[in-house]
C-alpha cells in the first residue's frame, strides 16, 4: 500500500505503478498529459513537494508520504490568473503541453514574483511546446507574475468578436486548466484496450502468423490478422496501397506495418497478448534510398513499381536562356526526413453504435476517416459515426490512417469499446514524415540581378506508402521558383517508394524543401552581381499584375514586396543576417475539387457553428465565431463553435493546405449573411429557433499542366520575407517573418502561428533530424532535436494587411509559409559569418551542429 496526498486528499494505492497512470486512470486527472512517457517532453509536470517533477518516470512507491499538486489542485485564485494570462496573450494553441507548462510556471512563481526572462525560459526549458514558439507562453508567465505580485484584481473580458479583434481564443481556458478533453482523456465503462504487432525487419516475407498462444491468454479478448478484415483491406486517403493488416505470404514495408491486432481488459494485458504473437519472418535486404529502389531489377516494393509519381512543369526555352545568362549557379541540397513531433500521440476510440461504429478521433479529417473505416468494415459510410475531440497539435503528420481503422475494427468484431493509442515510440516510427528530398537547381540571371530561368531536378523520399507523397511533390515543384517575375522554368519531380518509414504532409508541405534550395541559389547570384541578398530578391519579388513562374497573374492582393520593405532598415543595419522569401498556396488548388462548408443551427438562443474543420492549434473554431460576429454583429457570448462530428457538421475537407481560414471562413461568411438577412428582417433568434442555415465555398482552379496562358494554380497566396540574425559566435539573435496574410481575422493567432513556424523553422535548419539505420529510425523524442525555450532567439512578427478580396473577409492561410524560409534565411546568416555555401539540412559547423 502507497499512501500520499494529491490536491490535498490524502490517496492510497494498492501496486507499485506508474505515477501518471494512477493519476490519469485511477483519479481521474487528465491534465497530466501523457506525451511521450520518456520524461522529455514535460506535458506531465506536476509538483511534488514543491519541486516539479515527470509523472511517467516516476513510480507511486517513489511518492509515498509527499504531496502532490496536479493543474486540478491549484487554488481558484491561481486558477483565474493563469487562464487569464495564458488566453490573453495567445499561449495557447493545440494546448496538450499547456498544463505542464503552467506547473512549471508555478514552481517558479511560487518562489519569484519578479522573474527575469531567462528566468522563465530556464523554468519551461523541459517543457516541450511544437506549436507556439514559446514567445506568447513567456509573455503569460510574465503576466500571471505580475497580477500575483501586485495582488490585482484578474480583469474581466469582454470582446465583440469582430474580424481584427484580439478575441480570446474559445476553448483556451479549458485547456489551460486541463478540462478540454482529448482522446485519450476518455475512459468509457467496459473499454478494451488495442493495439497492432509490427513487424521486426522494414522488409521481410512474412511467412506465418500464429496467433493460438495469444487467443488463449486469459483477458485478451481478440486477435485478429488479415483474413479479419470484412471489407477493403488496403487503404489510404488518394491512392490505397497500405494494409490495413499485413497477410501471411506478403512483405512487409516498413517498421510500422501492422500484422495483427490484440484487444485487451488491460494495458499488461495486451502487451503480453502481442509477445504471445508467433511470426515466422524471411529477412530482405531493404530498400533505403531513392537511388536503390530506382536501380535496374530492384525488387518492387509495390506492384506499379517503385516511382509513386512524376512531375513536370515546363515554361519557356529553358536551357537557352540559361546559355544566355550572365551569371549561372548550379547546386546539389539535401533535406531530411523529420518527426512532426506534435505533443499528443495517436488515439482513437472505436464503439458499437446501433449496427454501425461510433469513432472519437484526434486527427485532420474526419470525413476521410469515415470513408476510409466504412471501406475496410465494407458497410455505408453512414453506418460509421466520426466525432473528433481536440487534437494536440498535427501539422500535417495527423491527416493518415494510424489508430483511427484499428480501433474502428476491433470494436466492429469485439462489439465493445476499444481505444487504440500508440506510444511515442511507436508513433515516431509509424506515422507519416517530411519527406527526405535531393535536389539540383540551377538559376541564372542577367547583369543587373534580374532572373532570366531556372532548372531543377527534385528526387523525393516517399517511403513505404503514397500518403501524400503526390500533392507534396507537387507542391515542391510548383513553387520551386519561388514568388519572382520570371517565366522560364524547367522543373522535374519524382517521388520514389522505398523501405523507409512513409513520408506525407508536413507544415510546408514539400516547398520547405525546394525553397530551401532555390532562395539559398538567389544568394550565390547576388554575390556574382554584386547586389544584396535583399536587392535581389527585391528586384525580382513578384507584383501585383505580373506573372509567377508557374503562369498564374499575381493579383491585387500581392504584397511580397511589402514584406522585403518591412524588413530592409535591420535587415541591412546587422553584419550576420539572412534573409529568404516565400509564397504558399490556400487550398489544395490544380484543379482538385475544393470545398468549404458551414451550417448556423439555432438551438437555445444560441448560434451554433458547425464545420468539420478540425482545429489542432490554428484557431479555426474562433476564427469561424470571429466570422459569424462581424457578419451579424451577435456577441460571441451566444455563438458556440460545436465539435467537429460526421452526424453533424458538415464536410469542410481536411485541416491541410492553409485552406480552413479561407475555405471554411468563406462558407461561413456565406452562411452567416443569409442569418443576418434573417434577423434584418425584424425576426429574433427566438424567432428562428429550430432553424438551420447552410452554405458552401467552392475554389476553382486549373490541373498541374493546364494548356491555358495564365493558369490559376490555386485561389490565393500568401507570401514572406524571414531575416535572421546571428552573432559573431555563430548563435541566434533574433529572428523577424513578415507576412503577408490578405487580412488578420485574430492578430494575436497570427502573431502565434508566425512565431510558433519560426521556431520549427529553425529547428529545421539548425538541429532536427530522423535518422534512420536500414530503415529503422532510431531517435528517441528527446534526441530529435526540437527546440526548447532556453534556445529562442528574440522573434518579431511583422503583418502586411494588403487584399480586397471578400472571400473571407480577405483572409489568407499562415499556417504552413510561417515555417517555409526560415531554414534558407539562416543558411544566409551563416554565409555571412564564415564564407561557407551550405547544402545540407541540419546545417553543419554550427554551434547548434549535434556530434554523431
Amino acid at each position: 500500500m502507497y499512501e500520499f496526498i494529491v490536491n490535498g486528499t490524502n490517496v492510497n494505492c494498492n501496486e507499485d505503478k506508474r505515477l501518471i497512470d494512477y493519476l490519469r486512470e485511477d483519479l481521474r486527472l487528465t491534465s497530466v498529459k501523457d506525451g511521450c512517457s520518456e520524461g522529455t517532453c514535460g506535458a506531465c509536470t506536476i509538483l511534488v513537494n514543491g519541486k516539479k517533477m515527470r509523472a511517467c518516470i516516476l513510480k507511486t512507491s517513489k511518492v509515498t508520504g509527499k504531496e502532490i499538486i496536479t493543474v486540478e489542485g491549484l487554488s481558484e485564485r491561481e486558477k483565474d490568473v493563469y487562464s487569464y494570462a495564458f488566453t490573453k496573450v495567445g499561449a495557447v494553441q493545440c494546448g496538450f503541453c499547456i498544463p505542464g507548462m503552467v506547473i512549471s510556471a508555478k514552481a517558479l512563481l511560487d518562489k519569484n514574483l519578479a522573474p527575469t526572462e531567462e528566468d522563465i525560459k530556464n523554468a519551461i526549458k523541459g517543457n516541450v511546446c511544437r506549436c507556439t514558439g514559446y514567445v506568447k507562453i513567456i509573455e503569460a508567465i510574465k503576466m500571471a507574475a505580475r497580477i500575483l505580485k501586485e495582488k490585482s484584481i484578474v480583469p474581466k473580458v469582454s470582446c465583440k468578436g469582430l474580424v481584427g479583434d484580439k478575441m480570446q481564443r474559445v476553448d483556451a481556458r479549458n485547456k489551460v486548466l486541463g478540462e478540454g478533453k482529448y482522446v485519450d482523456d476518455m475512459c468509457i465503462e467496459g473499454m478494451l484496450y488495442g493495439s497492432a504487432l509490427r513487424p521486426k525487419y522494414p522488409r521481410a516475407l512474412v511467412k506465418k502468423i500464429d496467433i493460438s498462444k495469444a487467443e488463449k491468454h486469459p483477458g485478451v479478448v481478440c486477435v485478429l490478422t488479415a483474413k479479419d478484415i470484412p471489407g477493403q483491406r488496403y487503404i489510404g486517403h488518394l491512392k490505397q496501397d497500405w494494409p490495413a493488416l499485413i497477410a501471411e505470404g506478403e512483405e512487409t514495408r516498413y517498421v510500422g506495418d501492422a500484422i495483427a491486432l490484440v484487444g485487451a481488459t488491460s494495458k499488461q494485458v495486451l502487451e503480453e497478448g502481442l509477445k504471445l504473437i508467433e511470426v515466422e519472418y524471411e529477412e530482405l535486404k531493404p530498400l533505403t534510398s531513392p537511388k536503390m529502389a530506382m536501380e535496374e531489377g530492384a525488387p518492387q516494393i509495390h506492384k506499379g513499381g517503385n516511382i509513386l509519381q512524376k512531375d513536370v512543369l515546363k515554361r519557356g526555352n529553358v536551357d537557352e536562356t540559361i546559355e544566355k545568362s550572365k551569371y549561372v549557379v548550379t547546386n546539389k541540397y539535401y533535406t531530411p526526413f523529420t518527426e512532426h513531433a506534435f505533443l499528443e500521440p495517436e488515439c482513437a476510440i472505436g464503439m458499437p453504435d446501433g449496427d454501425g461504429i461510433l469513432l472519437y478521433t484526434a486527427d485532420q479529417g474526419i470525413y476521410d476517416d469515415q470513408r476510409e473505416v466504412a471501406n475496410l468494415l465494407g458497410v455505408p459510410k453512414e453506418k460509421v459515426r466520426v466525432i473528433s475531440k481536440l487534437v494536440g497539435g498535427g501539422f500535417g503528420g495527423k491527416e493518415d490512417m494510424s489508430v483511427q481503422h484499428h480501433a474502428g475494427l476491433l470494436a466492429w468484431h469485439t462489439k465493445k469499446p476499444v481505444k487504440v493509442k500508440l506510444s511515442r515510440k511507436e508513433s515516431i516510427m509509424i506515422h507519416p514524415k517530411r519527406h527526405a528530398m535531393e535536389m539540383e537547381f540551377t538559376t541564372a540571371c542577367d547583369e543587373n540581378g534580374y532572373l532570366t530561368a531556372m532548372k531543377a531536378r527534385i528526387i523525393a523520399d516517399t517511403g513505404a506508402y503514397a500518403s501524400l507523397g503526390g500533392p507534396v511533390l507537387q507542391r515542391a515543384c510548383t513553387h520551386a521558383a519561388g514568388p519572382y517575375n520570371y517565366q522560364n522554368v524547367d522543373i522535374e519531380g519524382i517521388a520514389v517508394y522505398t523501405n523507409n518509414p512513409p513520408a506525407g504532409a508536413f507544415r510546408g508541405f514539400g516547398v520547405t524543401q525546394s525553397n530551401f534550395a532555390t532562395e539559398s541559389n538567389l544568394n550565390e547570384l547576388a554575390r556574382m552581381v554584386g547586389i544584396s541578398d535583399w536587392e535581389i530578391r527585391y528586384k525580382n519579388a513578384i507584383r501585383p499584375g505580373q506573372i509567377l513562374p508557374n503562369g498564374q497573374i499575381a493579383d491585387e492582393g500581392t504584397a511580397l514586396e511589402e514584406t522585403l520593405l518591412a524588413v530592409k532598415e535591420e535587415y541591412e543595419s546587422y553584419p550576420y543576417a539572412g534573409i529568404a522569401c516565400a509564397f504558399k498556396n490556400s487550398g489544395l488548388g490544380v484543379g482538385v475539387s475544393d470545398i468549404g462548408r458551414c451550417r448556423l443551427t439555432i438551438e437555445d438562443g444560441k448560434v451554433h457553428i458547425r464545420t468539420s474543420a478540425a482545429c489542432m492549434g490554428q484557431g479555426v473554431a474562433t476564427v469561424t465565431t470571429q466570422i459569424v460576429c462581424e457578419t451579424t454583429k451577435l456577441s460571441p457570448d451566444i455563438v458556440i463553435a460545436d465539435d467537429p462530428d460526421t452526424k453533424v457538421t458538415p464536410n469542410s475537407g481536411m485541416s491541410t493546405a492553409s485552406r480552413q481560414t479561407l475555405f471554411t471562413g468563406e462558407a461561413t461568411r456565406r452562411v452567416s449573411s443569409k442569418l443576418k438577412e434573417a434577423l434584418d428582417s425584424g425576426k429574433s433568434l427566438e424567432d428562428l429557433e429550430g432553424q438551420d442555415f447552410y452554405a458552401e465555398y467552392e475554389g476553382i482552379t486549373d490541373p498541374l499542366g493546364s494548356k491555358k496562358k495564365n493558369p490559376v494554380s490555386h485561389i490565393a497566396y500568401g507570401y514572406a520575407t524571414h531575416c535572421v540574425f546571428i552573432d559573431e559566435n555563430g548563435k541566434l539573435q533574433k529572428a523577424i517573418g513578415a507576412h503577408d496574410i490578405g487580412r488578420v481575422i485574430n492578430p494575436i493567432s497570427l502573431e502565434g502561428q508566425i512565431e510558433g513556424g519560426i521556431v520549427m523553422g529553425l529547428g529545421y535548419a539548425l538541429t532536427e533530424d530522423y535518422p534512420l539505420n536500414e530503415g529503422v529510425p532510431t531517435a528517441k523524442f528527446g534526441t530529435l532535436g526540437l527546440f526548447r525555450a532556453t534556445d529562442i532567439p528574440e522573434i518579431k512578427p511583422i503583418i502586411i494587411e494588403k487584399n480586397p478580396n471578400v472571400l473571407a473577409y480577405g483572409a489568407k492561410g499562415v499556417g504552413e509559409i510561417s515555417s517555409i524560409p526560415t531554414a534558407a534565411a539562416v543558411q544566409g546568416a551563416y554565409h555571412k559569418l564564415d564564407g561557407i555555401h551550405r547544402t545540407k539540412l541540419p546545417l553543419e559547423k554550427t554551434p547548434y551542429s549535434r556530434k554523431k
